[in-house]
């Protein structure tokens, strides 16, 4: 990781070399201090440009910078040996402020191995035998126990889905079978000294807000069913790569969840609606060294309306929120995507723009499956907020054995902004011919479902089949449908995968 910075550092000062061709914009680049922190570069922009189009020219001069740099480095590394290295050299760059890869550990994937794998500088020397105990400075060794039925998809930071027939199984989601998603290590805040801090408004006061200070606003409950951006994603990565963590369908659940209205806490400090565009932004306590906190942002039409439900939510299914699911605060926002709904959250804000977290900047929007890594321009596209129609097949699995005479078939159905499901339709034959399943549950409030419906189907068994294309798919109140397949919707990040759910099946004999 130090290779790669100086190597940023090199690219830089390779690209500012170019600087008297450009006569409008002038880059001051600052060199590197010895704790492994980058100095800000100080960016000049004159006449029209604006500060999109300098960053730009930046971008451009870096890539630059980057290919000057292989070329340099791979000139290099042609002409020198492999240098050894002892275990004292190498830990001089472990430090907290330098070991960054531990933290980063879900981005050890073959495709950022192969990129890192240009800029090696050695091998451990081999005549040194491993320490008996190793001190460990592990960002993830406070992380929770969990659940032993949960489907892992990454460790560090922990991700996981619960089995599909267990998900379905209760219209509430136990606490302990909740899928997770983390970004960083989860922190480990003390419950007496937690602060949540409301950034008041010109002419308005901040608060600083304990516990005790949010039970005694008005407390309210609703379900919610919250849903990652990348459920099904697996289904995306099948037709073609893309990049992300391989959720299945189960990146997806429902809690019962109480707290104040953000409505309510916003208006105390002075908020109000205003004629112009402002967004809610959220910052999470968990961050990486750098102090780099996770965060993301809402319309603030959204989070000032109490219609909208939009909680600082302190209890999960009537008890304090798990460590892995935001205790003691979180953010939870009915119909909308589950990146919005901050853990562990630390300072509300109302700002002009959006929250210029890279979460909410560069992660989680939707492209045209023409669009790839070397043309995507994030600021094309709006952060996703609401989720499309969902709906997915938990029984039976995929591959599984089923009796001859009869087959039950179970899922879920969901979709964002509070729209009602009005209608989940079952195949047995691939698509050719439907069946209406029965929805369970009370019907939704349009306008406010923000909780998924379960459904079933019990359907005799075509005779002489020996196998079954079983499909899924849900309608909405705005007659929103699934599509019927991923290619017309794929995208690079696998996002908003909601097409036909399929499940294969034999029949016995």
């Amino acid at each position: 990781m130090l290779l790669l910075h100086r190597a940023v550092g090199l690219g830089l000062r390779q690209s500012c070399r170019l600087k008297s061709t450009t006569s409008k914009i002038c880059i001051q680049v600052c060199s590197t201090n010895d704790s492994f922190q980058p100095q800000c570069p100080s960016l000049y922009f004159s006449g029209d440009n604006s500060s999109t189009r300098g960053w730009r020219v930046l971008g451009a001069l870096l890539g630059l910078g980057a290919v000057l740099t292989y070329r340099d480095h791979h000139c290099r590394a042609a002409q020198e040996s492999t240098r050894i290295y002892t275990r004292e050299e190498v830990k001089s760059h472990s430090s907290p402020e330098t070991r960054i890869w531990a933290l980063y550990a879900i981005h050890n994937q073959s495709h950022v191995r192969e990129i890192l794998a240009q800029y090696k500088i050695g091998e451990l020397s081999p005549e040194e035998k491993a320490p008996s105990t190793l001190k460990t400075s592990d960002p993830y060794a406070d992380d929770p126990i969990r659940h032993p039925a949960l489907k892992v998809n990454s460790q560090c930071p922990f991700n996981a889905e619960p089995p599909p027939e267990l998900l379905t199984e209760n219209y509430i989601t136990p606490n302990p079978i909740f899928f997770t998603r983390n970004h960083l290590p989860v922190p480990n805040l003390d419950p007496d000294t937690y602060r949540l801090h409301i950034v008041g408004p010109p002419g308005g006061h901040s608060l600083s807000l304990s516990l005790d200070d949010l039970y005694q606003f008005p407390k309210h409950e609703i379900t919610v069913t919250l849903q990652c951006a990348g459920n099904r994603r697996s289904e995306m990565s099948q037709l073609k790569e893309v990049r992300g963590l391989e959720w299945s369908t189960g990146a997806i659940s429902t809690a019962r969840w109480a707290g104040a209205r953000l409505c309510d806490v916003l208006a105390q400090a002075g908020h109000q609606l205003c004629e112009n565009e402002a967004h809610v932004c959220f910052e999470g306590l968990d961050s990486d060294p750098t102090g780099t906190a996770y965060g993301a942002s809402i319309p603030l039409t959204r989070a000032m309306d109490p219609e909208a439900e939009v909680l600082l939510a302190y209890e999960m299914n009537g008890q304090p929120l798990p460590r892995d699911h935001g205790f003691p605060v979180r953010v939870v926002v009915p119909g909308v995507v589950g990146a919005r709904h901050v853990k562990w959250l630390g300072k509300v804000s109302v700002e002009p723009e959006e929250s210029h977290s890279h979460w909410q900047r560069r992660d989680y929007k939707g492209f045209s499956p023409s669009v790839d890594w070397d043309t995507v321009d994030f600021d094309s596209a709006p952060s996703i907020q609401e989720l499309p129609v969902q709906s997915a097949i938990t029984e039976p699995k995929d591959g599984e054995m089923i009796e001859s005479r009869e087959v039950t078939v179970k899922g879920y159905a969901w979709s964002g902004g509070g729209r009602a499901v009005i209608r989940v339709d079952v195949s047995l034959d691939g698509g050719l011919t439907w069946q209406v399943a029965q929805l369970d549950g009370k019907e939704q409030r349009p306008g406010k479902a923000w909780a998924w419906r379960l459904w079933q189907l019990q359907a005799p068994v075509p005779a002489g089949e020996k196998e079954l294309n079983i499909v899924c798919k849900a309608v909405d109140d705005s007659y929103n449908v699934q599509p019927d397949t991923v290619a017309p919707i794929w995208n690079l990040r696998g996002v908003l995968s909601n097409a036909w759910h399929r499940v294969h099946v034999w029949v016995a004999p």
